[in-house]
């Protein structure tokens, strides 16, 4: 199949939402081309005429906050239908009964970029949905809700913006941009603070995060001066015992053992970070239909 151009303004949209128009229209060509597997698509071939036309909305089930629109956009111009407006724009909280996009074109082509694009709408939506809620938790305390790499592989770009769409922020984006010293480590190289001190060495300008499981590992790696300190499955007592051991020295993150239920109280003891791997790895979809309305 010979896929269309996208348009200036999807173009620069995605731009603006800090996306990669070139990688975007990638993954979705994947999509396609996933879909298709080479063929067509048989049940619209045989059943609507090439030239029939149609009216396609997008609409919510159930509330949520929308990411994903200009990716929806993506899917449509790619197959040919550039007529769609949206009066929605994503992070925005939307009430189920809401048509987020319509469009209007080919109705062999409203179809195949239905699934796909519903695809990639609700899965972003839905990580933008869960993610506000952890920032809803969290509100009153100087706390951020940020992401891991905990990420569908090839979808990592996409997941982390649907984070940002709903409030939250951005660990790092690869292994190239920061350090983060684990347990494994640690482990491998026989303590953290020679694991920090080859970090350091070879890579001087980077930021660097260490894991650490326990107060004592903590007080050791203070003498070293880190850019962070992950508190790794540290009980709510024990994250506030380090943020008054460090006293604003680093900045803290709080991961594992978390939940909606205790992020408050996490957030209470003054860390500047809870790291949530459920924001990409367990966001349920965001339940998103096409209505179909042939134009006769």
């Amino acid at each position: 199949m010979k896929y269309s151009e996208i348009s200036l303004e999807t173009r620069q949209a995605l731009i603006s939402a800090s996306l990669d128009p070139e990688h975007t229209v990638d993954l979705v060509t994947r999509a396609f081309q996933e879909d298709l597997a080479g063929g067509e698509d048989v049940t619209s071939v045989a059943t609507i005429p090439v030239d029939h036309k149609s009216m396609a909305e997008y609409r919510v089930r159930t509330n949520g906050v929308i990411a994903g629109i200009e990716v929806a956009k993506v899917c449509l111009e790619l197959v040919g239908v550039t007529d769609f407006n949206s009066s929605v724009r994503c992070a925005h909280n939307v009430e189920a009964g809401t048509v987020v996009l319509s469009a209007r074109g080919n109705t062999r082509a409203l179809l195949l970029a239905e699934r796909t694009s519903l695809n990639f709408l609700g899965h972003l939506s839905g990580i933008a949905t869960l993610t506000r809620r952890w920032v809803d938790e969290v509100k009153d305390f100087n706390t951020a809700i940020r992401d891991t790499r905990k990420t569908t592989p090839g979808m990592r770009v996409l997941e982390k913006y649907a984070v940002r769409m709903g409030g939250g922020t951005n660990h790092r984006m690869s292994l190239s941009e920061s350090a983060l010293i684990k347990d494994n480590h640690v482990e491998a190289v026989g303590g953290v603070s020679k694991a920090f001190e080859r970090v350091r060495t070879l890579y001087p300008q980077i930021e660097i995060e260490v894991e650490v499981d326990s107060l004592d590992q903590l007080k050791e790696l203070l003498l070293h001066k880190p850019d962070l300190v992950l508190l790794d499955n540290m009980s709510i007592d024990e994250c506030r015992q380090a943020v008054a051991l460090v006293d604003g020295r680093c900045k803290l993150e709080a991961s594992g053992g978390l939940s909606l239920e205790n992020a408050k109280a996490y957030a209470q003891t003054g860390v500047d970070f809870l790291a949530v791997g459920a924001l990409t790895h367990s966001a349920p979809v965001l339940d998103i239909g096409l209505d179909l309305k042939a134009e006769i």
